[in-house]
């Protein structure tokens, strides 16, 4: 078990819950048969302590990674529920989503040549489709109203 652990944990920037996830299913996988269950939760502590896994770091660096593709501040939240990253930990990784949300949202935009990235005016049905997409990108209404219907060659700029 424990080298699985470290082999998982030497590959991948992971979190608690991710790690349990992982040695969870590998158990499952491996059909284990002793009669005392693993010791998982001891095992993960003991990463925590020697620094292995900092739910801290990696949310923050998750949030910095998917700000930097283009994603919003309801995606990343979504990606750190995910990973089983508290209120705590979670704190500092949104203020980064927040603090970055007009850039990811340019970036975005400029990736899917959206709004003032088209290269001509787009249909109504083609900018509903648009808006959509950057709801789901996490993204709040008007920041994604903002870009999608901005007219080809607009300049955007943010505002706070």
């Amino acid at each position: 078990m424990y080298r699985l652990a470290i082999r998982y944990v030497e590959r991948y920037a992971t979190s608690r819950k991710k790690l349990a996830d992982y040695l969870h299913r590998k158990i499952r996988e491996r059909e284990w048969q002793d009669d005392a269950p693993p010791a998982i939760e001891q095992l993960i502590e003991r990463f925590v302590d020697l620094g292995y896994i900092d739910d801290a770091l990696y949310a923050q660096s998750k949030a910095a990674s998917l700000t930097r593709r283009g994603y919003g501040a309801r995606r990343v939240s979504q990606a750190l529920y995910q990973a089983g990253i508290n209120e705590e930990d979670g704190r500092e990784a949104f203020q980064i989503s927040e603090t970055n949300k007009w850039a990811a949202a340019d970036k975005f935009a400029r990736k899917r040549r959206i709004g003032c990235y088209a290269e001509s005016e787009q249909d109504a049905d083609t900018c509903r489709k648009q808006l959509q997409a950057f709801l789901r990108a996490g993204h709040d209404f008007d920041l994604a109203s903002r870009f999608v219907f901005a007219r080809p060659g607009e300049e955007i700029t943010a505002e706070d």
